[in-house]
């Protein structure tokens, strides 16, 4: 079966995006067909796209450019939390039919990706949050921490929260996005000596992101 992974951050802001797209680019220079699904977003562009899934579709390989309705299976215009956009909106965000989209997407790519939305526990609806979503998919999870203060907390308990779930920690990503964070390689270093997974990669501050630079400094699980 087509390897999946569900990317989770520590927090909303910290990078999934980016990380994702960083990985897919390196996938793609690797010699793989990769995409990703970003099952629930909130928050649209002028043109009505999310922004997020635009930059997944740059970032994945053209081959696999499969429906709007498979990268994205829930967007709502508000940029508000998913739950509540789906309540204003009138909607019930099923979790069968995101997994319909990752079944579609595993048979058309070699690697996919499934973002979650801002942290790994926002509620979704009735369904339960995204680590219950994480949970129904069986994917292993990739932690995006975002190197700033507090982001050890941060990173702990979502391992934590990951393994009550009993679903496999692949690799965590570091993520810098605050270029004065104080003591950053001493936070690094205890991050690797306490998550329980390894490091997938630093991905250096950018002041306008450049996936394809970071594509360089990020590995698969």
């Amino acid at each position: 079966m087509t390897p999946g992974y569900f990317v989770a951050g520590t927090d909303t802001g910290v990078g999934k995006t980016f990380a994702a797209c960083a990985l897919l680019l390196r996938a793609r220079r690797d010699g793989f067909r990769a995409m990703a699904i970003k099952p629930v977003a909130a928050g649209v562009a002028e043109d009505g796209e999310n922004e997020d899934v635009r930059a997944h579709r740059a970032a994945a390989s053209p081959e696999v450019d499969l429906p709007l309705r498979v990268r994205n299976p829930y967007c709502f215009a508000p940029p508000i939390a998913p739950h509540l956009a789906a309540r204003e909106a009138g909607v019930e965000i099923a979790f069968s039919r995101i997994q319909e989209a990752l079944n579609v997407a595993r048979k058309a790519a070699d690697r996919v990706l499934v973002e979650g939305v801002g942290g790994f526990r926002v509620p979704l609806g009735a369904e339960g949050d995204s680590a219950d979503l994480a949970r129904l998919l069986n994917l292993p999870v990739i932690l995006v921490v975002g190197m700033r203060l507090g982001c050890i907390n941060h990173a702990l308990l979502t391992a934590e929260a990951i393994a009550a779930r009993r679903l496999p920690f692949a690799g965590w990503i570091a993520n810098c996005i605050d270029p004065d964070m104080p003591r950053f390689a001493e936070n690094l270093a205890t991050l690797k000596a306490t998550l329980p997974a390894p490091l997938l990669g630093v991905l250096s501050y950018q002041a306008r992101a450049d996936p394809a630079r970071a594509a360089k400094q990020a590995r698969w699980p």
